[in-house]
């Protein structure tokens, strides 16, 4: 199963998850990053990479947090390959502080 970006991921937008990828399945927009389910091989890299732990195997998802899935699977298709490291966004440290990381 894939892993997903979940809600962690908003106002953070760090790209560590990018670069332990093995087969770029990153994508992002101005507030944070998705994956795609079509590209992502399940190796679970991005997991412990992710400073504010907003990665998650789809299969561990609970209901509430399903939507994740959709959001993901469309929002990646929508928006650009992330290749490599980027800056976080301005607000990452102090979203980071709030989910106490």
């Amino acid at each position: 199963m894939p892993h997903v970006v979940t809600e962690n991921c908003i106002s953070c937008r760090f790209t560590d998850c990018v670069t332990v990828c093995p087969v770029s399945c990153f994508h992002g927009d101005e507030e944070r990053l998705y994956i795609d389910p079509d590209a992502c091989v399940d190796c679970g890299a991005c997991v412990p990479a992710c400073p504010v732990s907003a990665i998650a195997e789809m299969g561990d998802l609970d209901d509430g947090r399903k939507i994740w899935l959709s959001i993901n699977a469309n929002r990646a298709a929508a928006t650009p390959l992330i290749t490599g490291k980027q800056n976080p966004l301005p607000s990452a440290a102090e979203r980071r502080a709030q989910l106490g990381f």
